[in-house]
Order: C-alpha cells, then structure tokens, then sequence
C-alpha cells in the first residue's frame, strides 16, 4: 500500500465502521486489532445511529423494503426511494460489520411482523426481485435465518446469458442486467463466507462470468459502454452498479477462493487508477436521491473516506498479484 500519511491518518479518523477495514485492509493489523474496532459499531457512531432507529416490531421505518405508508405518501412522489426500511437498514448493519448477536431477537421478529410490500410474503422467503433477495440471502445467512428457499430460488432464476436480471420476473426482459448480476453475485459470495456453503458456487460463477465476458464495462452486442454508471463512484451506492463496486467483488471472490485476478478486468481497473487524486484518494460522484435516516457519505465532488478503501484495497490486490 502506498498512501500518503496524511491521507492514511485521515482514513484511520473515521467512523467505526470504516476504520476496522482500513485496519484490516490496508495495515493489515492484527485479528484482535480491527475485531476490537469493529466492536464499538454497535455503541458508536453510525452504528450506533441506525440500530437506534430499529422499531419494537424488529423492523425499520414499519416496512420490508419501503417504508410503511410508503406508496400513499409524499415519498412516492419524489425521485429515488427512502432508504430507511428495513432491507437497506440490515444491509448496512451488515456491511458495517455489527456481530449478528446485537440483532438476536431479530429473525424471530421480522418472521412474525414482515412481509414484502409484493403480495404480501413473508420476509425471509424473499420475493421476486432479485436484488431484494441478494440482500436477503446475505442478511439472512449473517442473522442465522432459514434462507434455504432463497438458496434455491438463484440458480433457478438464472437468465440464458448467464446472469440475472430484477425485470425478469415480470416478463419485462430477457437479458441480464449488470446492476442486478452484480448483487445477486455479491449476496451469494456473502452466503456463502458466512455458512461455508459451496453449493451457489456454479451459480456465481455463471454470474460472474457474464460481467467478466463484458469486461465489467461494455455491452456485448456492441462493445459500447454499457452506461455512464460504471465510472460514476459513490457511496453508499444502494442497488447501483459501478466499475469499482465490480472490482471489490471480485477481489472478495479471489480471497475467499485463492484465484488470481481474471486479466479482463484490466480494462475496468485502469479507471480506478486514473480516477484516484494525486493524494491517494476518490472523490464522491454524487447520491442516489432519496431520503435517510443520517447522512453517511459526503457532497459531490468531495473526498470519500468509503471510496478511498475500496479503491485502494482493490488497487493493493491487483498490484500484488502483478
């Protein structure tokens, strides 16, 4: 790793959430290092905000995916959605790093009192969007819930190209999409380091595979870009598909599998490196529009101690492996 000192201390003056990974990453500190950092998640910080925000029901904001009353409300109107229910809530929960048993109640909870906005299912079964069931599967795995529908559903839900696609179930497309393929492979990779269960393996790999024949960036019918997304990083970037978001994923299959890096992602990692500034670090391209429970990234424009991470961890790999 080479960073600017400045911009390591920087990293390091963050919230929990971020500062155990750059421990972990980045100084490669010891086990009992980072595993004391990411304790105090759940007391500090963000954290610490979003489980405050969790609701006697064991839910967020009334509601699975969106917030209860969500589609007679104002929010409907606006662009993007709130991103407060309890999907998005666990995922960061997760992502953070909380151990699963400040949440213990929590399985029980949402199996009595959740069910998806989408014809009314019950929560750890998931439903038809393949997004929303990633999320799940990964959640459900971290919590200890019985996923083991959602485990079947992904391999029978894979499209001819490969891939996955949340249009799909409505008839809307037969064709992959790279959003939509990036989280269903990044939910079963969490699955599966989670349970230690390889049997969604050949399903990601065909995953996998479709983002890695297109390069992680262009379409195959034309070998165009794909969309202005790729080279668009932000954080937390939802559901949304980047070249970056890409990369860690791949990074995270490589580790957990000890496989080099593929070279078709050559392309997708020279714009990492020309998007890094000279100090070491990414700037946020922006957010996805919607409401909050707290601000957790920064304006347009400005550095990301989030981007910075990954972008220098993927970086790390690659280099390391050249």
């Amino acid at each position: 790793m080479s960073l600017d000192p400045k911009t390591l201390d920087w990293l390091l003056d963050t919230d929990p959430a971020l500062r155990w990974q750059v421990q972990r990453d980045l100084l490669h500190a010891p086990r009992e290092v980072w595993e004391e950092t990411r304790s105090r998640v759940a007391t500090e910080g963000f954290g610490a905000e979003l489980l405050s925000h969790q609701d006697d029901d064991g839910q967020w904001a009334g509601g699975a995916y969106f917030p209860a009353g969500y589609f007679d409300s104002s929010d409907a109107e606006e662009p993007g959605q709130p991103w407060v229910a309890t999907t998005w809530s666990l995922k960061d929960l997760r992502e953070w790093g909380v151990d699963a048993s400040v949440l213990a109640d929590t399985v029980e909870k949402l199996d009595r009192n959740s069910r998806w906005e989408y014809d009314d299912l019950p929560y750890w079964g998931g439903e038809v969007d393949v997004c929303i069931n990633a999320f799940t599967l990964a959640t459900g795995a971290w919590l200890g819930a019985d996923v083991s529908r959602l485990v079947a559903w992904f391999p029978a839900h894979r499209l001819a190209d490969g891939g996955w696609n949340c249009e799909a179930e409505e008839g809307e497309s037969t064709r992959s999409s790279f959003h939509s393929t990036l989280n269903a492979v990044r939910g079963m990779i969490a699955y599966e380091r989670i349970t230690g269960d390889t049997s969604l393996r050949d399903a990601r790999h065909g995953g996998e595979e479709y983002l890695l024949s297109r390069r992680l960036l262009y379409r195959a019918s034309t070998g165009e870009r794909v969309g202005e997304f790729v080279d668009q990083f932000l954080y937390p970037g939802r559901h949304r598909y980047s070249a970056l978001a890409a990369l860690d994923h791949f990074r995270d299959a490589s580790d957990l599998e000890g496989t080099p890096p593929d070279e078709r992602l050559a392309d997708a990692i020279e714009i990492i490196r020309a998007a890094r500034q000279s100090d070491g670090t990414w700037l946020q391209a922006g957010r996805l529009p919607g409401r909050t429970w707290f601000d957790v990234d920064v304006a347009e424009g400005e550095r990301s101690p989030w981007l910075t991470l990954i972008g220098t961890r993927v970086l790390d790999w690659w280099d390391a492996a050249s």
